[in-house]
């Protein structure tokens, strides 16, 4: 059998889409099964084992490359195509893929209703489901068991940290989900202080001044990350002992590996972005934002909910995830 899984971006739900992929490999193992992905998010999905080929597409010049990119998988003739994201432009290229059977959500679990007119298939999903849920559900649909919650990456060697270390993200791509860098700077001193543990500040492209700002703000208990592919990021949050983070790829990234994880919730709902262990713990201003899912907050004269979360809150979860 031959399985196009198509999920594009972005880098957390990339990660989210992978216990899925993994429960077809175990379930088909003889199967071929290429990834369809963007290709600035090439680097995670190279890091999943059990995937035949990765199939990338450039977004800044996706028209230009769809002919390429259709030849390449047309010339498969996949038996099912797979859309985990459930957008328009996803459900398209799964479609003129040409695979026998085109699967995706139902049109009440989609993002953008019209993605369902371009399925031969709608898998329905409960309400208020984690997104890690909602694509098993999905994968079931080949038959295969999707009991278990696995990530199969392969995690090359990483920075070096000689002493105890926490992770702190402050970066994400959304405003919106920015927790203040001065508050994570005090959250650093405190684990200093109180627990003995040094804290890295993770950064990405154009997040180097925030993590500055982070360290300045931490009385010297914060250090900058070196900077970091997928890989490293991997290898640093496997051996961290806890993750301090908003919604953003690299906390689904440290949770995939193992990494006790806060996380920081505004505009988006850590019932269905949030950690998936029982055990890790998410502050969320959810219920109280009125800017749900936008990336910047619309009240000129108030702060963003992320900002109600407090640092003494904060520090109450970092203690009761540590004693987890």
């Amino acid at each position: 059998m031959k399985i196009l899984v198509v999920r594009l971006g972005a880098l957390g739900d990339i990660v989210h889409a992978v216990p899925a992929v993994a429960a077809i490999r175990r379930g088909l193992p003889s199967a071929q099964i290429d990834w369809l992905v963007d290709e600035r998010h090439r680097g995670v999905v190279d890091l999943v084992r059990g995937i035949d080929a990765r199939i990338t597409i450039d977004p800044s010049h996706r028209l230009r490359e769809l002919p390429r990119v259709l030849r390449r998988l047309r010339a498969e003739r996949y038996d099912v195509a797979l859309d985990f994201q459930g957008l328009l432009k996803s459900a398209v290229l799964a479609r003129w893929s040409g695979a026998t059977r085109v699967v995706g959500f139902s049109r009440d679990a989609l993002r953008e209703r019209t993605a369902a007119l371009f399925y031969h298939e709608h898998r329905s999903v409960p309400r208020g489901q984690h997104v890690i849920a909602k694509n098993l559900r999905l994968a079931s649909v080949l038959g295969v068991d999707v009991s278990q919650t696995l990530f199969p990456f392969d995690v090359p060697p990483g920075p070096v940290i000689p002493e105890r270390y926490a992770l702190l993200n402050p970066g994400a791509a959304w405003p919106n989900k920015r927790w203040p860098p001065a508050w994570f700077g005090e959250i650093a001193a405190w684990l200093r202080d109180d627990h003995g543990l040094a804290s890295i500040v993770l950064w990405g492209p154009r997040e180097n001044e925030l993590a500055r700002q982070v360290a300045a703000a931490s009385s010297g208990a914060a250090r900058l990350a070196p900077p970091t592919r997928i890989g490293d990021l991997l290898a640093l949050a496997r051996d961290a002992r806890i993750m301090i983070s908003g919604d953003t790829g690299p906390l689904h990234l440290a949770a995939a590996v193992g990494t006790p994880i806060v996380g920081l919730y505004g505009p988006t709902n850590p019932i269905r972005n949030g950690p998936w262990r029982a055990e890790d713990v998410s502050i969320s201003q959810n219920a109280d934002c009125v800017c749900h899912h936008e990336r910047r907050c619309r009240h000129r004269d108030r702060r963003p909910c992320i900002e109600h979360i407090t640092v003494a809150q904060v520090r109450a979860a970092i203690e009761q995830r540590l004693s987890a």
